[in-house]
């Protein structure tokens, strides 16, 4: 498999990219007005959540272009809450990938804000973005919940800790690849099932066993709440959005074999699971000292069967 890494604005590397050349997109924008990344041209620095919005929106009209007809695209996305007219830090900031190195210091007074928003409002960018990329054509199919068992500890006594995010799903076309069997979660019961809940539903074979019970299948269909933890990077100040979270992503919506994208690849988590996993991957990042960080990682994990360009 092979890794292929691309520096620069992530819209202007994605129109050299030929269409329907990758199978499916897991990625991680960075969030709206959380932090200055320290270099020039990227997201998140936007006056208002209506902007950032809108240019996230135009990254993904590019995404599609390049999905194959029947992929999907995963988008992991955080909030924040409007703080003083600015907004605050609602979100964890330091569990998603690409986040910078640099501290969120000095951000405080040029940080954007929602005038349109109350102060201590949530600003809700998760789902103006899912709403915005239904708008533009995407299918919205599934709203995933990231649960945190390790949130960022709150100050906060008004409201409950922040212990989740969202990771969208959308597809491109009403009919798309997703592989249920490489995603199956364990069972509640998983020696035993009633045999009123099982009636050999969905294809699994069941045989009659005493007590009027069924042996069955062990597990069952992935539910949408996951419980993963947040995980740092020990060779930056910053956290990705931890190897467990793209691992069901990629197993779903990319066969093995096939390519995966990530157009804000930061740390380079998206690569080095897909290499895992025996699928290809497309990395853009802006910022040349993440890009090669990057390559550092993935190269390190593959070792000798490393292929990273």
């Amino acid at each position: 498999m092979s890794v292929n890494i691309l520096t620069g604005d992530c819209t202007a590397v994605l129109r050299t990219l030929p269409e329907q050349s990758v199978h499916c997109c897991v990625t991680s924008p960075p969030y709206w007005g959380l932090r200055d990344y320290g270099v020039g041209g990227q997201l998140g620095l936007e006056k208002t959540p209506e902007e950032y919005v809108e240019k996230l929106v135009e990254v993904f009209a590019e995404v599609r272009r390049v999905l194959w007809d029947d992929g999907t695209l995963w988008v992991n996305i955080g909030d924040s809450y409007n703080a003083n007219g600015r907004a605050g830090h609602g979100a964890r900031i330091d569990c998603k990938q690409g986040t910078n190195r640099a501290s969120a210091a000095g951000m405080d007074s040029n940080r954007p804000h929602a005038k349109q928003l109350k102060q201590k409002d949530l600003v809700g960018i998760p789902w103006r973005l899912a709403f915005a990329l239904q708008a533009d054509g995407w299918y919205l199919r599934q709203d995933i919940i990231w649960h945190k068992p390790n949130p960022m500890p709150e100050s906060v006594q008004d409201r409950c800790t922040k212990a989740h995010e969202y990771v969208f799903m959308l597809s491109k076309k009403a009919r798309y690849y997703y592989d249920a069997e490489a995603v199956r979660e364990p069972g509640v019961e998983p020696d035993r099932v009633r045999a009123d809940r099982i009636g050999g539903a969905n294809g699994h074979t069941v045989r009659h066993s005493p007590g009027g019970m069924m042996e069955g299948s062990a597990t069952r269909n992935r539910r949408d709440v996951w419980t993963i933890p947040t995980q740092a990077f020990p060779e930056s100040h910053f956290a990705t959005f931890p190897p467990a979270l793209v691992e069901p992503c990629i197993k779903a919506g990319c066969p093995p074999g096939g390519t995966v994208l990530d157009p804000f690849a930061g740390a380079g988590t998206t690569g080095l699971v897909a290499d895992r996993l025996g699928r290809n991957a497309v990395l853009i990042e802006l910022n040349p000292e993440y890009a090669e960080m990057a390559r550092e990682r993935i190269t390190q994990d593959a070792g000798m069967f490393a292929n990273v360009d």
